[in-house]
């Protein structure tokens, strides 16, 4: 059975978004332009945008930003990871940076014209890579930000880290954008302009050399960025850290040194938030910074960041880490398998080792010993420091674990040597605390001759709450964990015990309850035990019911409610057997064991008749059998073993009553 497959299932609709921006991508590159311009020495095509960027564009020129400044922080951004691409790429293939080996971005603001230009010597683009990644949004996310967004929120700039515009962050303020392209190695350069109104064309172009120039044509409300002063202070604001050189005419505008060289000391907040931003391509502040350099063996050093707000695609099937990989400062790759564990996925920013080789491949990458050293080394690292950050800040732990906590129990199923440390930093919603708790503090509070540690597993603590099941638990006081996420059912699997203390689903098995002792409540307390013979009644509904049932049995649990459904001992829990059949792994249902509360009253009446002449042939008896059981089952969050039969029957005993 393929764990990944059971991820993130109250995400479903983020699996559901990613496969339709894949179906996106295998579109794009095969569509035709919708029309074909030709001239003797020219050839111009012209395409539609796909319908998602459109409405993002619409949204963007409306100024969705505040501060629309962002937007050269964004291009600047795309113009180093392009210089990063070419610098990889040059280790195996070094003719691409002859003739101009030294990488730069170069600005050029016209102020007359109206136009900015930024210009890097990067990788640059080809004909289909130019039509893949400016005309659709297989690489942006951005389906994912327009679902989010809603007609109210479109003032609210924090919605924006959660997806990545990048480019698209032009047009807030341009009327025209173009990018003149050609990619290292070809001998073909290209030209992609749009107004960003729903079309865009693609022609050839003239460059000398390799790289990208991207053109904006400033609105005239925008002019001010073609202010030398203007693009000076925001590069030295937000672009500081970029490790190439900005020139604007013969200043060189940052400090273009990589950032994590520097001394933890001489590096600002800020600076580390627009770093963040640079790497991640986000617009959320870091929720926490964890920046060192190990020496030893393995050397290396770290600058990663986890995110306040959760990535778009935290919960793609992959599982890919998105921390990029220098070695020696060179960029080697941003999504390095082994690097870190899946369940850290989360995390973003750098790892830079001296001791790996610097033409490394990603098929060694996967089998280099150094490499699992540097990963058990930073999990430690990272697992250390949210410890720390939870033993220092429960508040802001919690809003770190309502993002990211369902990930990070991956681990409990993945990581078998950090089992521990993850259980430590796990924490859940009880029915005894509106807060989160650990499993220290639950194993802290346990009832007198409690001997377990209760859980109930489904999709909704909010309705688990109220579930029949919980209601002997509440009368006695004793504190159930209410388990929302998919992998909760996995890593149960694998994890029987806390501190000598077994899990123990309060759907599964009986209940006995009679140990416990409640919060204000001694031996002598403990009321006398209900003598009510209920023996008949359950035969009768074992021989009406038949096999959709496993059995009929008095309850210990119910105090409240009439009767529920659970597994047997040894069986399925209720919410697993619940996933399966939603993936398509178990198609057929599984009878439960129905529980009878002896104490009810309609259980006594019922009883009463069970007892009484003729019962065998008693309708009534027979209806309440199936009606008791739909009850379970909708109460379950199921539906009734046979919806029109359940309709008669409830119509029949309503007309007996009125």
């Amino acid at each position: 059975m393929s764990l990944a497959a059971h991820f993130g299932r109250g995400d479903a609709m983020r699996v559901l978004m990613l496969n339709r921006i894949r179906q996106g991508a295998r579109i794009s590159r095969n569509r035709k332009p919708k029309t074909t311009k030709m001239t003797e020495t020219t050839q111009k095509e012209t395409y539609s945008f796909q319908t998602e960027v459109g409405r993002l564009l619409q949204i963007v020129t409306d100024s969705l930003y505040s501060n629309r400044e962002v937007f050269l922080r964004e291009l600047i951004s795309n113009a180093s990871d392009a210089c990063d691409k070419l610098r990889h790429a040059a280790l195996t293939a070094p003719n691409l940076t002859e003739g101009d080996p030294e990488f730069r971005i170069t600005l050029v603001a016209d102020k007359d014209a109206g136009t900015l230009t930024i210009s890097d010597n990067g990788i640059g683009m080809s004909h289909d890579e130019l039509l893949e990644t400016l005309g659709t949004i297989a690489r942006s996310g951005v389906e994912a930000f327009l679902d989010k967004l809603g007609e109210e929120d479109r003032g609210n700039v924090k919605l924006i880290g959660q997806f990545g515009v990048g480019f698209y962050s032009a047009f807030m303020v341009a009327s025209r954008v173009d990018v003149l392209t050609k990619k290292a190695g070809d001998d073909n350069a290209w030209l992609w302009s749009s107004d960003g109104k729903g079309e865009f064309t693609i022609e050839p172009g003239q460059r000398d050399g390799r790289g990208t120039t991207i053109t904006l044509h400033l609105k005239d409300d925008a002019r001010e960025y073609a202010e030398d002063i203007r693009i000076k202070t925001i590069v030295k604001t937000y672009s500081d850290h970029i490790s190439f050189p900005i020139r604007l005419g013969e200043e060189t505008l940052n400090e273009a040194s990589a950032l994590w060289t520097r001394p933890a000391r001489d590096i600002t907040a800020d600076q580390y938030k627009e770093f963040y931003h640079h790497t991640a391509h986000a617009f959320d502040e870091p929720w926490l910074t964890i920046h060192n350099q190990v020496e030893g063996l393995i050397s290396y050093t770290n600058l990663l960041f986890v995110p306040s707000m959760r990535p778009f695609d935290l919960f793609d099937p992959e599982r890919k880490s998105h921390v990029k990989l220098y070695v020696n400062r060179v960029f080697i790759t941003g999504d390095t398998q082994g690097l870190l564990p899946p369940y850290l996925r989360f995390l973003r920013g750098i790892v830079d080792s001296e001791d790996l080789s610097l033409n490394v491949s990603r098929e060694m990458l996967q089998t280099d010993p150094k490499l699992a050293k540097i990963k058990s080394s930073l999990t430690k690292k990272v697992l250390s420091e949210l410890k720390k950050k939870a033993e220092a800040d429960a508040d802001a732990y919690a809003s770190f674990w309502k993002e990211f906590g369902a990930v990070l129990k991956e681990g409990l199923v993945d990581d078998f040597s950090s089992r521990e440390k993850l259980l430590e930093l796990c924490r859940f919603r009880t029915t005894a605390e509106a807060d989160l708790v650990s499993l220290s503090d639950y194993a802290g509070r346990m009832k007198d001759g409690q001997d377990a540690i209760y859980y109930m597993a489904g999709t909704d603590a909010d309705k688990m709450v109220h579930s029949p099941h919980l209601e002997g638990f509440k009368a006695k006081g004793v504190e159930v964990l209410l388990l929302e996420d998919a992998v909760d059912e996995f890593w149960l699997r694998h994890i029987t015990q806390f501190d000598g203390k077994d899990f123990k689903s309060v759907t599964q098995g009986s209940a006995n309850l009679d140990n416990i002792k409640g919060s204000d409540e001694s031996d002598a307390d403990k009321p006398e035990q209900d003598d009510t013979d209920i023996s008949q009644l359950i035969a009768h509904f074992k021989a009406t019911l038949g096999e959709n049932v496993q059995d009929v049995r008095p309850s210990k649990r119910l105090t409240d409610s009439p009767v529920c459904l659970v597994a047997a001992d040894g069986g399925m829990d209720v919410n697993l057997e619940r996933l399966l059949r939603q993936t398509g792994q178990l198609n057929a249902l599984s009878t439960r064991v129905l529980e009878i509360n002896p104490d009810h009253a309609m259980v006594r009446k019922l009883t009463e008749r069970a007892a009484a002449e003729g019962a065998a042939d008693d309708e009534i008896l027979r209806d309440a059998a199936y009606l008791l059981l739909d009850q379970a089952r909708i109460a379950d969050g199921e539906e009734p073993v046979d919806p029109a039969a359940f309709g008669r029957r409830m119509a029949a005993v309503m007309t007996r009553a009125v």
